[in-house]
């Protein structure tokens, strides 16, 4: 409804952590143009393909490396995280970059990253806000931005007036390109 391309269901130990379940009957709410992203972090395959037969995403986010060990079907998009100061990033496809930890609100270094998102469709996250997503957008021209914590009222509590308000400011930026 604000206008996302994809939505986050995250299976990773955190606050946001979600049943396959759960994930289902809120994906079930959203419209199918939306890809629905498994969000996990350094899951065993026998997790994976839990959630691959009761969820159903368009799009699997883990570590990097994480794949090497994961069964991942071709109808569903792989987007590995590589993180600041770790491995460079494979720009052949789409990928997320990001801070050393996920889910702490810290940004990263937009100038290296805007030297990776040259190529490939780079997921710039990591510390994005209202505030600051229009110059992170403009300096790293990234193929699309992650948010979590600053559209949260209260840790893992959504608020839909601060994703409108991000959104918002998104769709600003890209104007602006």
């Amino acid at each position: 409804e604000a206008g996302a391309d994809a939505i986050g269901f995250v299976f990773a130990k955190s606050v946001r952590q979600i049943t396959a379940a759960q994930a289902a009957a809120i994906s079930a709410a959203v419209p199918a143009h939306i890809k629905r992203v498994a969000v996990m972090l350094h899951p065993a395959n026998e997790e994976w393909q839990a959630v691959l037969r009761e969820f159903l995403p368009n799009a699997l986010q883990t570590d990097a490396e994480d794949f090497a060990l994961l069964d991942v079907p071709h109808s569903v998009e792989q987007w590995p995280v590589f993180r600041e100061g770790g491995l460079e990033p494979d720009t052949s496809g789409t990928y997320v970059y990001e801070g050393h930890k996920s889910g702490q609100g810290v940004s990263v270094d937009w100038s290296l990253a805007a030297e990776f998102a040259r190529d490939g469709n780079m997921i710039l996250a990591g510390g994005l806000a209202v505030p600051n997503v229009a110059e992170a957008i403009a300096t790293v021209r990234p193929f699309g931005v992650d948010v979590s914590s600053a559209v949260e009222s209260a840790p893992g509590q959504k608020d839909e007036q601060l994703i409108k308000n991000f959104l918002s400011a998104v769709r600003a930026a890209e104007k602006n390109l």
